[in-house]
């Protein structure tokens, strides 16, 4: 097995590659020439009005994509470190606390006029689906707390429940509508799209996925600890009730914001954190890094297939990440001997 530390750095050579297949291709190439003189307009060094097509598509269109999808895909991913760790299941991954069903209802309820004319008025989608992901959480994590601290089997019953109710709500309000078109784009963002990303959607993303990483680098060892139980951890020094309800409050972030501004994106917060492990080991000083730099790249190729798969449409991401990342995770638990050893 390679160093932790060469596949960190080989990720780190692959992410800007990913980036730049992003800008060059989508259902029209752009040539690289054309690439690098919007991006130097855009930085101010460039000539020409920045009018012209290229540089249109490359600017308004590619890079807050490109962009977008890199942080949803790093942001998804440490999550899913997180969860799996919290929980102690190696299925566990970011929506398994229903947040992602508690976004998609407050989108549903959003799009389709359903709620008071006061709240239409001062919501957009984005924050809509925040609000809906928030309630969801705050609910289940009301069920979960007990007098003797976090139960993580309620939390995780509370989780499923909620995504179930979350999910049936979803369902009414679509099988309601009577405006079909509507319909196709509530269901096109519920499966995971960047086509309506833009430059104003990635400062609070890049806060919010860049610090969250960050935190759970520092909280490497107590992860680490987590692995091997709670009273274990307890016994190493670990303060388990704090950690445990930061990684929710964590979660809880990530994954309202990122769902807000990209739909519900299935499987990247499950696949990438084990193939991660695959390479690199249980270690999450090494697993995190990586684990964010792995989910950006995939995202980021994901949605170029979304964009080319099939001539003159795009289809949604998710079901790309699904069809083209199910495969090859099984493969890799076919072929790996990483049996997740220290997970239960």
């Amino acid at each position: 097995m390679m160093r932790p530390v060469w596949i960190i750095l080989l990720l780190v050579l692959v992410a800007p590659i990913a980036m730049i297949a992003g800008l060059l291709l989508g259902p029209v190439d752009v040539p690289v020439g054309a690439v690098i003189d919007a991006l130097r307009h855009g930085m101010g060094t460039g000539q020409g009005t920045g009018s012209d097509t290229a540089t249109i598509i490359i600017l308004q269109l590619r890079l807050p994509r490109v962009l977008a999808a890199f942080l949803v895909g790093a942001g998804l991913s440490v999550v899913g470190v997180a969860m799996q760790a919290l929980v102690r299941n190696p299925l566990a991954e970011p929506y398994i606390l229903g947040i992602s069903g508690g976004a998609a209802a407050g989108a549903s309820l959003f799009y389709m006029g359903l709620l008071p004319t006061v709240v239409l008025a001062s919501l957009n989608l984005s924050t809509a689906a925040f609000a809906g992901a928030l309630g969801t959480i705050l609910l289940v994590y009301s069920v979960a707390r007990t007098s003797e601290g976090l139960s993580v089997a309620r939390l995780l019953l509370a989780g499923v429940a909620m995504a179930s109710l979350m999910g049936a709500v979803s369902a009414f309000v679509t099988f309601a509508s009577p405006d079909a078109n509507r319909l196709r784009a509530v269901l096109f963002w519920l499966m995971g799209s960047f086509s309506g990303s833009s430059l104003s959607d990635l400062p609070l993303a890049s806060i919010v996925t860049v610090g969250s990483a960050a935190v759970l680098w520092v909280l490497s060892r107590s992860l680490d600890a987590l692995l091997l139980g709670e009273e274990p951890a307890h016994g190493l020094g670990v303060p388990v009730e704090r950690v445990k309800h930061l990684l929710i409050v964590i979660a809880s972030l990530v994954t309202g914001s990122l769902v807000a501004i990209s739909g519900a994106i299935g499987f990247v917060g499950l696949i990438v954190p084990h193939m991660v492990r695959s390479f690199v080991g249980v270690n999450h000083r090494y697993v995190i890094p990586a684990s964010f730099l792995a989910g950006g790249s995939f995202l980021i190729l994901a949605d170029i297939l979304s964009q080319i798969v099939l001539p003159g449409q795009q289809i949604p991401v998710g079901i790309v990440t699904s069809i083209a990342g199910v495969p090859f995770f099984l493969l890799l638990l076919r072929r790996s001997g990483h049996r997740f050893k220290n997970l239960s």
